[in-house]
């Protein structure tokens, strides 16, 4: 997050895109924690609660640069997705 902070505006979405995807990775890691029992439940509030505050304002953060960067037209959907899956049929 430290790099995309001071890259210019075009350059900053994959960065924020790697780090909603750490994130998504660390509220699944502590949910299993939470499912195979190693944490208590009050130990999953207390981590998972930031976890979501984090992942709303990296979705706010990475929605907003979308916005600023793309050249859509009023009422297009903007086909960039941070989640898009890897077209491996090349």
């Amino acid at each position: 997050m430290a790099i995309a902070s001071f890259l210019p505006p075009n350059a900053k979405p994959p960065h924020v895109c790697l780090a909603i995807q750490k994130n998504d990775l660390l509220k699944i890691m502590l949910m299993v924690l939470w499912e195979v029992k190693a944490i208590d439940n009050n130990k999953y509030l207390n981590l998972s609660q930031p976890l979501d505050e984090i992942g709303r304002m990296l979705g706010g953060w990475y929605g907003k640069l979308i916005k600023q960067n793309s050249p859509a037209k009023i009422g297009e959907k903007n086909k960039d997705s941070c989640g898009a899956q890897p077209d491996y049929r090349r």
